[in-house]
């Protein structure tokens, strides 16, 4: 197979904004490069510009399918693979295929073609992806029934938005180049108003922003880029678990509000060291503040925390950072210079803020800690300048007291030179101090002087017992820092694997996530899980950019098991972190599974309820399939009798009767077949504005002249709806209303109004509601929702007035799920008086086609 050709996507706010112009202006474009291009599909909704556009460009022809009685005309994706051009122009995205196309949404036949090696351009609204669907409804008040998966879109090579500002699209709209005149005083006081347009404007906006912000993060790991692209202000803040971390979380929230757009991202660097790991319900409690703020948090793992800060930071192109002074006394400052200060030193064109706060300078004396990782570059050489040359210098000061100092006071003055270089430097240049000091000692201020010989005994025991000491000293004080320092490690470890079931217990163990985790933990371009298969090593997920397709690529690989590895990118891991890499290598393996056995949960429960339903059928079957059945039976036997004369009247009852239960007989195997439909997930909604008393007349064929009274007004707005799914609906309503109530049926319709929920007014009607009506005898609250599901018969629900029992207790869940289908709802209420009203809530059509 070749390579995958490219979809190009125009993405606009709403309908009108130019999409599908724009495409038609790119596919003439191309054409005049000498480029071979067609339309695959456009629809230009009666705009003369657009139909103009369309002209001096090959259109390959439509296919026709009949479905209902009506013929579709669809993208016909054989002739196109046929015709084979270098680009295909295709328009509406979202479009779902009349039933018997090639496949059930226009997406899936540009997939196809794609996967075919031919170039795509389409068009999309914002509305229609998956992810902000109920964003637009809330917005809006119109459901939108077709929607495409955000990760096809994604996937897309280039993303255009085509945008036009509130004030100039209604423009547009006023000029009837938009939609047809019968239609824009709705559009613009609906659907086209300043705040919708104003709003959705907006969720394009920051959906693409979304899209070009991850497009450059995945360009800067490819390209290996780390300085500061300022493409969008994002501040980091760095907590440590202490008390001021609060106050951090707080203060770089406020600075990243008042930037324009501007991302948060709070980071734990978890080392062990006293100014880098918080206690883990400190940590807790700030993350949980970072989410409520709007953040995002994360733990990374390295021994240097500033160089871990700063990594991190520049991995998500960070602009600032917020950072808390030090709560270290001012004289540790002459060990090292601090987190903050060395931040500050390496961060570029990064900008630090240095918050003050209530507790600094408040850590307490705190030596141990100063040992417990492994030493930096400069402790190592100022250990090793200060055994060299402090023993030198403290013999040359203690020469000028040596007459007013004993020998015992210069021994103790040595020892204590000989504890700080251990502080400082760690064992070894604490030995070499001790062994320079005990000569010194030895030739300066021992009698014999300025000789090795000793000649008092009690004076060679006195060097030799500090020696002995120092030595003690030195190697008590560095084996308590390297179990401190193990310790320390052991704390960060249990730190990630708290996060790690933290994520698990908060539902955030989905294998992509889970790999994204270990990625910036360990600060690393890609993570991902490789799975051997009989044709190799196979990604069952991965995380960064160009994951490793086998174990021999990475830099560092955990194995699960004989066919699962980890596999890590990035750099080379230290044997310390395998502990942790494998607890969450482990659980990704167990992501894994619980994937695929929610995946095979998913599949036995479909299988179940398909069961459930087949039980029902079969008890409702084997009773109400057999009544009409066992009446034409007997009819068709009184007719076919030779030996009975039957009168014209007595013949013409039988008849009636056949032709009675023949019809019952329709109307359960329809009900049937409908539930069966709607269960597996088969219904084809094809919507388009129509008005509601077109949808009453249709309901009303075969109901008893005079049974029904209806007032639909001919002005009400017309409802966007699939006609034959809601005359259905209706019907089924309409003939469980007249079957129960003993006077005529009353159908109502009306303008529903709803609180706007941006402004908070309630004077935007965005509904239609048509409400049937019938005197019965009602149903109880507590039934009113049992009603709609399948094969229940409740009382009245299912007799009627004559007290025959009648259907399989399908009609009204049809209506329903005929009703969902659409966009609808459909509710039970009492009837004031008496009866029940079953109300249809439908969306009004605001934006047409």
């Amino acid at each position: 197979m070749g390579a995958r050709g490219t979809l190009r996507i125009y993405l606009g706010a709403a309908p009108g904004v130019g999409k599908t112009y724009a495409m038609l202006g790119e596919g003439h474009r191309r054409r005049g490069r000498g480029t071979d291009v067609v339309v695959g599909f456009v629809e230009t909704h009666g705009r003369v510009r657009t139909a103009e556009q369309v002209e001096g460009l090959e259109v390959v022809d439509r296919q026709v399918i009949e479905y209902r009685g009506a013929r579709f005309t669809e993208m016909d994706v054989d002739a196109v693979l046929r015709r084979r051009p270098a680009v295909v122009l295709i328009d509406e995205l979202a479009h779902t295929n009349v039933p018997g196309a090639r496949n059930t949404k226009r997406w899936q036949d540009i997939d196809e073609l794609l996967d075919a090696g031919l170039d795509v351009i389409s068009t999309l609204n914002i509305q229609h992806l998956e992810s902000i669907n109920d964003v637009v409804e809330r917005i809006t008040g119109v459901r939108q029934r077709e929607t495409v998966p955000d990760e096809v879109v994604r996937r897309a090579d280039q993303l255009e938005l085509v945008d036009m500002s509130p004030e100039a699209l209604r423009k547009r709209m006023a000029h009837g180049n938009i939609y047809g005149p019968d239609k824009i005083d709705v559009a613009l006081s609906h659907y086209f108003r300043v705040g919708n347009l104003t709003a959705l404007r907006e969720l394009a906006l920051l959906w693409v922003a979304d899209r070009v912000d991850a497009g450059l993060a995945r360009y800067r790991d490819e390209h290996g880029i780390t300085e500061t692209w300022e493409t969008r202000e994002r501040v980091v803040v760095g907590l440590t678990g202490g008390e001021e971390g609060g106050t951090l979380i707080r203060r770089a929230a406020r600075v990243a509000a008042r930037l324009s757009q501007g991302d948060f991202v709070a980071v734990n660097v978890a080392r062990g060291e006293d100014l880098t790991t918080g206690s883990a319900q400190a940590l807790a409690r700030q993350r949980a503040l970072v989410e409520s703020l709007g953040g995002s948090y994360h733990q990374v793992i390295g021994d240097d925390v500033p160089t871990a800060l700063l990594d991190f930071a520049r991995s998500v192109n960070a602009t600032q950072i917020v950072l808390g002074t030090s709560r270290r006394p001012a004289w540790r400052y002459v060990l090292e210079p601090g987190v903050g200060r060395t931040v500050i030193d390496r961060s570029g064109d990064i900008d630090v803020h240095m918050v003050t706060h209530g507790h600094t300078g408040k850590a307490g004396l705190r030596w141990a800690g100063t040992g417990m990782r492994v030493l930096s570059r400069r402790r190592r050489a100022a250990g090793w300048t200060l055994a060299l040359l402090g023993p030198a210098g403290l013999a040359l000061a203690l020469n000028l007291f040596h007459a007013h100092i004993g020998l015992a006071s210069e021994l103790l003055m040595f020892l204590a030179l000989t504890v700080l270089v251990a502080l400082v430097g760690g064992l070894w240049p604490a030995l070499v101090a001790a062994v320079a000091g005990s000569l010194l000692a030895n030739w300066y201020f021992t009698p014999p002087e300025h000789t090795l010989t000793i000649a008092e005994p009690a004076n060679a025991f006195a060097l030799a017992v500090s020696v002995v000491v120092a030595v003690a000293v030195s190697t008590v004080v560095h084996l308590a820092a390297q179990r401190r320092r193990e310790a320390g490690r052991s704390q960060v470890e249990a730190g990630a694997l708290s996060m790690l079931a933290t994520n698990v217990l908060r539902g955030e163990h989905t294998l992509p996530a889970l790999l994204e985790q270990v990625r910036v933990t360990f600060g690393l371009t890609s993570v991902a899980l490789l799975e051997r298969d009989a044709g190799g090593w196979r990604r069952a997920g991965s995380a960064g950019a160009s994951p490793c397709a086998r174990p021999e690529e990475s830099d560092t690989r955990v194995p699960v098991s004989d066919d699962l590895v980890l596999a890590l990118r990035g750099r080379v891991l230290p044997a310390s972190d395998r502990r942790v890499l494998s607890a969450f290598a482990h659980q990704a393996a167990a992501a894994l599974e619980r994937e695929r056995l929610a995946a095979e949960a998913g599949r036995a429960r479909r299988l179940a309820e398909a069961d459930k339903v087949r039980t029902a059928l079969l008890a409702a079957v084997s009773h109400d399939l057999r009544n009409p059945l066992s009446s034409i039976k007997v009819s068709v036997g009184s007719l076919r009798q030779t030996d009975v004369d039957l009168d014209p009247a007595d013949r013409a009852e039988l008849l009636a009767a056949i032709e009675e239960s023949a019809d019952r007989l329709d109307g359960l195997i329809a009900d049937l077949l409908d539930m069966t439909r709607l269960q597996t997930g088969t219904v084809a909604v094809l919507p388009r504005p129509v008005g509601l008393d077109e949808i009453v007349s249709g309901a009303l064929v075969g109901v008893p002249e005079g049974r029904v009274e209806f007032d639909v007004p001919e002005t009400l707005p017309r409802v966007d709806v699939d006609p034959g799914l809601l005359e259905r609906a209706v019907a089924n309503v309409l003939e469980n209303a007249v079957r129960h109530s003993p006077a005529p049926v009353l159908v109502t319709a009306s303008e529903a109004r709803f609180g706007n929920p941006r402004t908070g007014t309630g004077d935007r009607p965005s509904r239609v509601e048509l409400r049937v009506v019938d005197r019965g005898p009602g149903v109880p609250d507590g039934d009113k929702e049992k009603i709609f599901i399948p094969f229940q018969r409740l009382g009245h629900t299912c007799r009627d007035r004559t007290g025959g029992r009648t259907g399989v207790g399908l009609g009204l869940a049809v209506a329903r799920g005929f009703t969902e289908a659409v966009g609808g709802t459909l509710t039970a209420e009492d009837t004031p008086g008496g009866g029940l009203t079953m109300v249809f809530s439908l969306p009004m059509s605001e934006a047409g086609g």
